[in-house]
């Protein structure tokens, strides 16, 4: 049974989150936090100045070299991270409230993948804080030769708007685990949950200055994080062009970047598949969180003998899809994240339209309550290297081609620049290996989609970024590694 509708919480104005207390930004400047689902504003965030940045990276620095935190046991920093994950399910509700009201994510599916799912990050990071060593090495010195696996220092976590927790959480849960002290900018149209987070650091007992948030909706302030001299490592989700500027400026000063960028999955879809299995997967990628979802899937590749039955059999399941208020539990698609977002998505079914495609359902805006939201939209009939299919929608829509073989689907699902996440879907067990083994993707689901957990890695190849979230190697990403070699001459 669905559960019952969240009140929207009521906002106070915001401060900013700097060595373990609560402070304004400089000049006092603050930014409106707007409810998408009904375009109104909600409560207003601090609009951090340079300095306010400065202070934050100061607080980290002083933080980790005073070690009360870097040079903590693991098995410390284990039981604090711990008690994080234990806070978040015991706020859950607090959580799931102000991150549907913030992002338009209905709250039926936001206490799962968004809060849960969270919480689990920090819970799984907390027994791999354990795990951090390094290794004897065997070698024909006189000599004893070791690594030591020793965190970066300050790490800058950039965040974007569509998943705020999630992906605030993908970062700062293995760099506190393994013992970095951090500075985190989230997203300046979502900023609350990362708010909200920083008393929940406070409260499991994380010492003042390891964790900071700097709320701030200036591109400088951004720019500014990259150069500071005082963070050691930037880990950033966003999209690619402006994770290309981010890898640009981290090489000037050799500073280990992380990049998730953006993505164009697609889901192949043979002809000896499950539709019963195939239509839910493929309606799943393109309105799970109103299609702002890197790992999405706005491409759907059908072999051609059965592309009519597919594409009735989406056209009838997404005419049931409930588009509404994502406070009531019964909504399936909430808005979108903001106005331009919208904006962006329509400016990609016009050039789709223009290029020779047809609209079969969606294709326009849904008013209701002034909020922002667009209608699951289908296209057919565009060409390979049309916009629409190239470049990265980010919105509830997808296009369907079709292919005659095996070849000729890994050659289109292969054919754009993004590398984040791909999918098929058959019940030959031989061809799901051998076509996962083909695709240029970071992740490959065979028959659903987006089935995603903390022990499970995931990141991009191609233009999607480098660099890996979840499972041990996130910890990797954020520790570096040190060799000692004792004469035993």
């Amino acid at each position: 049974m669905p559960e019952a509708a969240l009140v929207r919480p009521v906002l106070k104005p915001g401060l900013l989150y700097i060595d373990g207390g609560w402070r304004e930004a400089a000049g006092s400047a603050t930014m409106e936090v707007i409810d998408p689902s009904t375009a109104t504003v909600v409560g207003t965030v601090a609009d951090a100045a340079d300095s306010d940045l400065d202070s934050a990276v100061a607080a980290a620095r002083t933080a980790f070299e005073r070690g009360s935190w870097s040079r903590l046991p693991a098995r410390e920093r284990a039981r604090t991270l711990h008690r994080v994950a234990d806070l978040m399910r015991e706020r859950a509700d607090e959580l799931v409230a102000i991150e549907s009201m913030d992002v338009g994510k209905p709250v039926t599916f936001c206490r799962p993948v968004d809060v849960l799912n969270s919480a689990d990050q920090f819970e799984y990071c907390s027994a791999l804080a354990q795990t951090i060593d390094g290794s004897v090495r065997d070698t024909p010195m006189n000599a004893f030769a070791y690594t030591r696996r020793e965190p970066h220092g300050v790490v800058g976590a950039i965040t974007p708007f569509n998943f705020p927790l999630v992906l605030s959480s993908n970062k700062l849960a293995p760099a506190l685990a393994a013992g970095n002290s951090v500075v985190h900018k989230p997203a300046p149209d979502t900023p609350l949950s990362a708010l909200a987070m920083a008393a929940i650091f406070e409260e499991a007992g994380i010492p003042a200055g390891v964790v900071n948030v700097v709320t701030g909706g200036r591109p400088a302030l951004g720019e500014a994080m990259l150069r500071h001299p005082d963070i050691n490592k930037i880990a950033f989700t966003g999209s690619t062009a402006v994770g290309r500027l981010i890898a640009s400026s981290a090489g000037q000063s050799l500073k280990p970047i992380s990049l998730e960028l953006g993505g164009n999955g697609a889901q192949i879809v043979f002809a000896d598949a499950d539709l019963a299995r195939v239509i839910p997967s493929i309606v799943k990628g393109m309105v799970f969180n109103a299609g702002q979802f890197c790992m999405g899937a706005p491409r759907l590749l059908v072999e051609a003998s059965i592309e009519k039955d597919v594409v009735d059999a989406l056209l009838a399941e997404l005419a049931h899809v409930p588009v509404g208020d994502p406070f009531d539990p019964n909504t399936g698609m909430g808005p979108m994240a903001a106005d331009r977002h919208v904006r962006n998505v329509e400016k990609y079914v016009a050039l789709g339209i223009e290029s020779g495609g047809v609209v079969l359902t969606g294709g326009e805006r849904l008013e209701l309550n002034g909020g922002f939201y667009y209608l699951p939209t289908v296209i057919t009939g565009v060409a390979n290297d049309s916009r629409i299919v190239q470049e990265e929608i980010f919105g509830p829509v997808i296009t369907v081609q079709t292919f005659r073989d095996e070849a000729e689907a890994i050659v289109l699902t292969n054919g754009t620049p993004y590398g984040l996440a791909a999918g098929l879907h058959t019940t030959n067990i031989a061809r799901a290996h051998r076509v996962a083994a083909q695709l240029e993707a970071g992740i490959v689901w065979v028959n659903d989609w987006a089935m995603l957990d903390p022990a499970v890695p995931f990141g991009g190849v191609k233009s999607s970024g480098y660099g890996r979230e979840n499972g041990h190697e996130a910890i990797d990403e954020y520790t570096r590694t040190k060799s000692v070699v004792i004469s035993l001459g």
